[in-house]
């Protein structure tokens, strides 16, 4: 046993740092593309992309398997939660905000999620959460209320549907605790990536958005979205699954604190994003009450991000 884990011990530390520096850096990847396509179209072809390359590596592998009709059904709501409209307005949002404000507000989805599931399902807060959510909401509090944000155009329409995203993710995550999906993480993910995305798709044309602009990216945009697809939507969501069968939830939910701190230190140092030393205080504030709460006993389903 011990001679396996040790074998094992490489793919998780690789697996470790792939959620820890590929899903903080997905925010300022998504910062660049949303200033050259819209962000329905943009995080459509991302996830539908993605979703034909796992089937196609699931169909060489002999990994397909069935999927029965509620299988599909529930990865088609999953989807619509997680993708359509979580990272939907997630991208969305970032034609207002910086990528570096909009991980911190996301650092929040734990201290969302643990006050659905009291409304919810009467799930009780205990004492280390209870603390945890003050810090939480003390921390949004000094995040939000910084002068510049307050002075910016339309930063308010982008922080409103980064909350939407969280009370979908929110929800996503107590569904998919209890709903039927396939057994196979790797084909879980491809079904939910190709329902959300092409919800995504349909609702870019609906919105009339331009598609022009796919014919004329820069080169920045194109590897943009090829990072995103290969190693934000495919290699981090499997190792991510990945942990989750192998380590405890609670050190996969590190990456909650380690996913902001990316995203703040390559949004100012690639995108020139200014970081206020109460962004600062606001970010030590808010992980440490996300931390009290990843860490109580009273966490009931697993927090999942669809960065």
């Amino acid at each position: 046993m011990e001679t396996t884990k040790n074998q094992n011990l490489p793919l998780v530390i690789a697996a470790f740092i792939s959620i820890y520096i590929i899903w903080g850096s997905t925010y300022m990847f998504n910062k660049v593309l949303v200033a050259e396509l819209p962000p329905f179209l943009l995080a459509g072809i991302r996830f539908v992309t993605a979703a034909v390359i796992i089937f196609v590596i699931a169909a060489v592998r002999g990994k397909l398997g069935s999927v029965s009709k509620k299988q599909l059904i529930n990865s088609a709501f999953a989807g619509f939660l997680f993708l359509t409209v979580g990272n939907g307005c997630a991208v969305w949002a970032l034609q207002f905000i910086d990528s570096s404000l909009e991980a911190l507000l996301i650092s929040a989805q734990p201290l969302i999620l643990i006050i659905m599931l009291y409304f919810l399902e009467k799930k009780p807060i205990y004492l280390k959460s209870m603390f945890g959510v003050a810090l939480g909401i003390l921390g949004l509090y000094l995040l939000i209320s910084q002068s510049e944000i307050n002075a910016g155009p339309n930063k308010w329409l982008g922080i409103g549907a980064v909350f939407i995203a969280l009370i979908c993710w929110g929800y996503g995550s107590i569904f998919v605790s209890k709903a039927d999906f396939p057994k196979n993480s790797f084909i879980k993910s491809g079904y939910q990536m190709l329902f959300g995305g092409g919800m995504m798709l349909i609702l870019s044309f609906i919105l009339g958005e331009p598609r022009e602009g796919v014919l004329t990216m820069s080169n920045n945009a194109i590897y943009s979205m090829i990072y995103l697809i290969t190693f934000g939507s495919i290699v981090a969501f499997t190792s991510f699954n990945y942990l989750l069968l192998t380590v405890s939830p609670e050190k996969v939910a590190t990456s909650t604190y380690i996913n902001p701190i990316v995203a703040m230190i390559l949004g100012w140092w690639i995108l020139d994003e200014v970081i206020t030393n109460q962004a600062i205080l606001a970010a030590l504030v808010l992980l440490t009450g996300v931390y009290f709460i990843n860490t109580s006993r009273s966490r009931a389903v697993k927090v999942k991000s669809s960065a």
